[in-house]
């Protein structure tokens, strides 16, 4: 079964298309280094929680839209070696970051059902 790697960010919304075209820029890397696919998402219907919600998890901001991004990668092993390759990679360093990082949430799973 297949390894995704998914975060989530906040993103000002004056900044969609930078963030849009900073994600084009990352799936070349990614890809190169066997990514299967890659899927980014603006949030348009986010509602707001009380005790944990979507805004809470990244401290969203009145000017801010939360997006949530995943990469699909064959198995754990290849993720896990793209990320250590990715890190040194110049290209990957010196890119535009168009979200605070601080306030992206973002983990592995294993996928356990797809149909």
């Amino acid at each position: 079964m297949t390894y995704l790697s998914i975060m989530a960010a906040p993103v000002k919304t004056t900044d969609k298309d930078r963030y849009l075209a900073h994600a084009r820029a990352t799936w070349p890397a990614f890809q190169r280094h066997g990514a299967i696919a890659m899927s980014e998402n603006w949030g348009v219907d986010i509602p707001d929680g009380k005790l944990t919600s979507f805004p809470l998890s990244v401290k969203l901001e009145a000017d801010e839209a939360i997006v949530i991004g995943w990469i699909v990668w064959p198995d754990k092993a290849t993720c896990d070696a793209a990320w250590e390759k990715l890190e040194q990679e110049p290209e990957m360093a010196n890119m535009d970051m168009p979200f605070d990082g601080r306030r992206m949430i973002f983990g592995g799973f294993e996928t356990i059902l797809e149909h």
